[in-house]
């Protein structure tokens, strides 16, 4: 992307609308025949309706004050800051469901490779499942409508098979070994989206709870996450926010007064209209003196910054891998009649020991979120000398530690981003999805053969004996990717580890997935040994 050129796009609004204003006051030609007219404006706080009202009324072709209305709010709170956004009515159910933790539909997990719909699992105990619905299955029509080989979008096809618990929706299955489709009648009802993808032991000892967004239900995913691994014999918890942008305040200071003591000082917001509000911890905790590492990477914000911050301002535990993104603005929704909606930021948070860790945003939000590549560009993800705070944004946590503001939770052990598997071999695959849908059709294609496997280790030894690895590399070949040994000698452990993983999640969920890929991450693979030492 050419960050300096998409900058006009930020203020093509505001042009827009001098050049509207301007028309009215010095822009109009009139014909000698005509009788000017004057146009009375209100006081300022009525500009823009009174500009949208005489457009309405005035304007040579007819227009929708609605839509006016529409394009105007955007390009009003663009001004304001990157995450003071507007929410039309159209998009604001699917915007807010993942951080609701639930929607209605059919409960299944699905895919669809070369146009069609196939079934990669149900939700136990959902709709599908209790009619019979199975992994491999391909529905070719929904009620009426026929939905496998017409090119149908992804988004018509989840359109389609959603809708509110209660209602009735027909499908009709094309399932292997059978030569008649098969018709289900199926109930809508309430479907579960974690936020929790897995809580496991990684040793006797070491927890491992991977937390991907903050919902509605995450506070409660992670209590049932971390007391099944305290009967596993948990002393010592990782938990993983890399990649997690974010969502509800509270479920982040929850999760976080577990780890704290009472009355510990969690976060604080303030704003110009808000008094600061101080989040403390309550009650007494499930983890209070374990060894605790957070992981975060540059994908890490908002409320995963917030749970980070008050572990790492607590002196409680340590924050291992790369610079979270910083995001310190907090955001309150107004909801509008007509079912959209507006979040606009009304206060700051601070850290336990006072700072910000917003990121300037002056330069607009274009420049704003260009600011990753930027500090990829500089080195700051290879290493940990590229990156420079000012000494008068340094403060101290209780223990004398040192840390900074302006610009997202620094952690504690730097893990530069591992670059050591990537060739040109690996990149060709990687953009053509090759081991995603090498693994893919292959439990497709063998699933009564490989769901029959009881755990992990049995299907990847399987795996490993059926020489999966050199029949990706053959496929690979047959899709355009020419066999490339020095590249291979480089990115074969990986491509091998990508395709056992995938494989297992097939028919191991995500437990099965962080199973095989525990060994290749590196910032966790540091997270493990630094509790070990």
């Amino acid at each position: 992307m050419n960050h300096k050129n998409t900058k006009r796009n930020i203020y093509l609004p505001l042009l827009l609308s001098v050049f509207l204003v301007g028309g009215i006051l010095i822009g109009l030609q009139f014909n000698n025949n005509q009788t000017s007219r004057s146009i009375s404006i209100h006081p300022k706080t009525d500009k823009l309706h009174s500009i949208i009202n005489y457009i309405e009324s005035e304007y040579v072709d007819t227009v929708s004050k609605n839509e006016l209305v529409e394009a105007a709010i955007p390009a009003m709170l663009k001004e304001l800051d990157p995450h003071s956004v507007y929410i039309p009515a159209r998009d604001y159910s699917r915007i807010n469901e993942p951080l609701e933790g639930n929607f209605d539909g059919i409960g299944i997990e699905f895919n669809m490779p070369e146009d069609t719909v196939v079934v990669m699992n149900t939700i136990p105990g959902g709709p599908s499942d209790k009619v019979g619905i199975l992994p491999g299955d391909r529905i070719t029509r929904v009620n009426d409508t026929i939905i496998a080989g017409v090119n149908m979008p992804t988004e018509q096809v989840i359109k389609r098979l959603k809708g509110p618990r209660g209602s009735e929706v027909n499908v009709m299955v094309k399932r292997n070994g059978l030569s008649e489709l098969l018709e289900f009648e199926i109930i809508r009802d309430e479907i579960p989206l974690y936020s929790v993808d897995v809580a496991m032991m990684i040793n006797d000892i070491t927890g491992y709870i991977k937390i991907n967004k903050f919902s509605r239900t995450t506070f409660d995913e992670f209590l049932k996450g971390i007391n099944e691994l305290k009967e596993k014999g948990l002393k010592k918890l990782i938990v993983d926010l890399r990649a997690n942008g974010g969502g509800y305040m509270d479920a982040a200071t929850n999760i976080a007064g577990q780890f704290l003591e009472k009355g510990n000082l969690i976060v604080y917001t303030r704003g110009r209209a808000r008094p600061r509000n101080e989040i403390l911890s309550t009650n007494e905790g499930v983890f209070l003196t374990g060894d605790l590492v957070i992981l975060i990477d540059e994908w890490s914000a908002s409320a995963s910054e917030i749970l980070a911050g008050a572990i790492q301002d607590n002196d409680r535990g340590t924050i291992i891998g790369r610079r979270s993104f910083g995001k310190g603005l907090v955001q309150e929704p107004m909801l509008f009649s007509d079912g959209s909606a507006m979040r606009l930021t009304i206060a700051r948070y601070y850290t336990p020991t006072g700072r910000s860790i917003q990121k300037p945003y002056i330069n607009g939000t274009d420049e704003y979120y260009y600011d990753l590549n930027e500090r990829f560009e500089n080195g700051e993800f290879a290493e940990k000398d590229s990156i420079h705070f000012s000494d008068s944004l340094k403060y101290y946590t209780p223990e004398g530690k040192p840390v900074f503001g302006g610009g997202g939770i620094m952690p504690d052990l730097f893990v530069p981003i591992d670059t050591s598997y990537v060739t040109g071999y690996f990149m060709k695959i990687r953009a053509k999805g090759l081991i995603y849908r090498f693994s893919f059709d292959y439990s497709d294609k063998n699933r009564q053969k490989l769901e029959k496997f009881e755990n992990c280790n049995d299907l990847i030894r399987y795996l490993d004996q059926t020489g999966i690895y050199e029949k990706f590399i053959k496929y690979a070949g047959e899709n355009d990717v020419k066999e490339n040994s020095g590249d291979l000698e480089i990115s074969g452990d990986i491509i091998k580890t990508q395709l056992f993983a995938y494989i297992t999640r097939n028919f191991f969920d995500n437990e099965g997935f962080y199973y095989v890929y525990t060994d290749s991450d590196r910032t966790l693979q540091k997270a493990i040994e630094f509790l070990a030492e």
